[in-house]
């Protein structure tokens, strides 16, 4: 029994994969033991049999720290870390200094964690063993004129990528040579930045590319098996947005042959422990998948693997990491339907998907989200929890699990549709508009489709219909009502309903409120006649009012009032996102030029730059390392006709 192998095992991070590791330990009779900065606010801890305490400050004294990972363990008696993924999950010396103290570290050998975390050497050791990758140029130490001879015998257009790190940090395509040296010195620096190692390396790029990943399984006896695959082209700068498995695109001989790779892939570095193997496929060309990476860790859409397979891999996890030999072969290995995960994230789909936050006011989830009734739900986050930009902007995951590939999207769709989040901006209603795109229902996938039609998917303003519910709750945005009307619309004369002024995208629109209809008014002279409704869950806030419904959580902001008997504003630089200021680009007092660069805000891995909307004199209004607010006012440029 797992209860017999592990009397306690410690879970090395946070957040919802905290609570999932959580989950199975407590399935397994495991006595937990979570790590928790004290400023850290997810509810992830309450999930856990003992909680302790990593002290406050940046990631590196918190969740980053081997010694005081290593120190808590001890404290408590575990005999295991789970380090589930992100944070020290692939950092060899982790893993190094777990078998040091006498943990078992519930992940590969150091060796491997090293040879796959090295991009040009993973490229090696899989080619060693007939694993195709992708055609380029790979060797340690190759500087720019190297990288630039090498690309003309690839082949153009090719992909500059880091050889450590990853997450699209660093990754750059280039179509024509003369472009090259500008990408390679930028490559550089943000590799730098990111990983602490500039190593650069060249690969062609793959056109029309899917990104086809395969789960495996490898115990410390020689056992290594695999758990089919999952298809994760929907992605947006590379970070992963929508996972399914099986994928659309493979046949069931395509589907043998590349987890007969995925095997031969861990079998290159004597793996052990669960992992997964990342192929880019060309959709013309299925039959010919090209290695890409291995992520030496479980994945945060490990849950599609599980719905399919009925494998609970953090069991396995743990069977392997105590010694046991696999009690699954491969013959064993059944995909039954189909799993589609949608990953909710803190950000504004119709600003540009800019990181967002907040404090979640009010939480639905599907009504039945245990995985019983084919809904899964693995989250976060809980009401109250504020959402900042320390962490990453992923809250949660919503996971649908049907018989088919359109039932399961199906039964997604309506999953989302019973998801309500208040209080932060998401993803939500932009996920339900992607998974009814044509082409998704059709399976027609490649990692550049949300980069190429996200912009457009994105771009809905508030339904009319939601502008009327925030106008016609009659609680809601009173210091806006136009005139002298009371709040139910009575006045001398009869009732003649009330007027609301609100935000609608770069406009105004005007809502009138008649009983049990509302007109609105857009700026662009669109007028919309809706039925008032008061069925979907609205809540005020000082920023405005919060609406939900099916397709999206909104949140619906009045106007600022008119300032009397005052100058002109100045321009001013609004932070779009909270996060932390990380440069400035002029002194305070400069004269600066319309579009020069004033400062950077930098949020869950994205950094913004802010610029002068025109030529004057600058006042800055934060400084750098300072923690700003989603709009907090940055800095103001007086126009030089006004210094004047």
């Amino acid at each position: 029994m797992a209860s017999q192998m592990f009397d306690t095992v410690l879970v090395a991070n946070r957040g919802e994969i905290a609570k999932r590791i959580a989950r199975t330990l407590d399935e397994l009779g495991i006595r937990s033991v979570a790590v928790r900065a004290e400023d850290d606010p997810s509810p992830h801890h309450l999930r856990f049999s003992e909680v302790v305490s990593l002290g406050s400050g940046p990631l590196r004294d918190t969740y980053l720290s081997i010694e005081k990972i290593i120190q808590a363990a001890r404290d408590t008696g575990a005999q295991a870390i789970h380090p589930g993924y992100g944070f020290l999950s692939e950092n060899a010396a982790f893993a190094q200094a777990c078998a040091d103290a006498g943990i078992v570290f519930m992940g590969p050998p150091a060796s491997a964690i090293e040879t796959m975390g090295d991009k040009i050497s993973a490229r090696h050791a899989v080619e060693s063993r007939g694993v195709a990758t992708v055609p380029g140029i790979a060797e340690p130490g190759l500087d720019d004129a190297a990288l630039i001879a090498g690309a003309e015998r690839v082949g153009f257009p090719v992909l500059i990528k880091p050889a450590a790190g990853g997450g699209g940090k660093g990754m750059y395509r280039v179509d024509e040579a003369a472009g090259l040296p500008s990408a390679l010195a930028a490559a550089r620096r943000e590799a730098a930045s990111s990983f602490g190692d500039d190593t650069l390396f060249i690969e062609r790029f793959v056109t029309n590319p899917r990104h086809i990943e395969v789960q495996v399984l490898a115990d410390a006896h020689g056992n290594v098996i695999h758990l089919g695959e999952r298809e994760c082209s929907l992605q947006r700068r590379h970070q992963k947005v929508i996972e399914e498995a099986p994928s659309p695109l493979l046949t069931e001989a395509q589907r043998a042959s590349i987890g007969a790779a995925a095997v031969e892939t861990a079998r290159s570095v004597g793996y052990v422990g669960a992992g997964t193997v990342e192929f880019i496929v060309a959709a013309d060309r299925p039959d010919e998948p090209f290695f890409m990476e291995m992520n030496t860790r479980l994945q945060v859409e490990h849950p599609v693997t599980e719905m399919v397979t009925g494998v609970d891999l953090v069991e396995q996890q743990l069977r392997v990491a105590a010694g046991e030999p696999l009690a699954i072969a491969q013959d064993d290995v059944h995909l039954t339907g189909h799993a589609i995960e949608a990953r909710i994230y803190a950000e504004d789909p119709a600003a540009g998907f800019l990181p967002t936050g907040g404090t979640v006011l009010d939480l639905t989830w599907p009504f039945d989200s245990d995985g019983h009734g084919g809904i899964r739900v693995d989250d976060g986050v809980g009401v109250g929890t504020e959402v900042g930009s320390s962490y990453d902007p992923m809250i949660a995951k919503v996971i649908a699990h049907a018989p088919t590939r359109d039932a399961a999207l199906e039964r997604l769709r309506g999953a989302l549709a019973e998801t309500s989040i208040l209080g932060v901006v998401t993803n939500r209603g932009f996920l339900r508009a992607l998974l009814d795109e044509p082409s998704v229902r059709a399976g027609d996938l490649d990692t550049g489709f949300i980069d190429r039609e996200g912009e457009r998917i994105a771009s809905v303003r508030i339904p009319s219909d939601v502008l009327a519910m925030a106008a016609a709750d009659p609680m809601a945005l009173l210091p806006y009502v136009l005139g002298a009307w009371r709040p139910d619309g009575w006045r001398i004369g009869g009732a003649v309903g009330r007027r609301v002024r609100l935000r609608d995208g770069d406009g105004l629109a005007a809502v009138q409120v008649l009983g049990d209809r509302c007109i609105v008014t857009r700026a662009d002279g669109q007028v919309d006649q809706v039925a008032t409704r008061r069925d979907a869950p609205i809540l005020r806030t000082d920023d405005g009012t919060w609406v939900s419904t099916q397709e999206g959580d909104w949140l619906v902001e009045a106007p600022p009032r008119i300032r009397r008997g005052r100058g002109p504003a100045q321009p001013t630089l609004a932070s779009p996102m909270p996060g932390t200021v990380v440069a400035a680009h002029a002194a305070d007092g400069d004269s600066v030029a319309e579009g020069q660069a004033i400062v950077s805000v930098e949020a869950m891995k994205m950094e913004h730059v802010l610029r002068a909307p025109v030529a004057g004199t600058v006042r800055l209004h934060a400084a750098v390392g300072e923690q700003v607010t989603r709009g907090q006012e940055l800095a103001t440029v007086t126009p030089e006709e006004a210094a004047a």
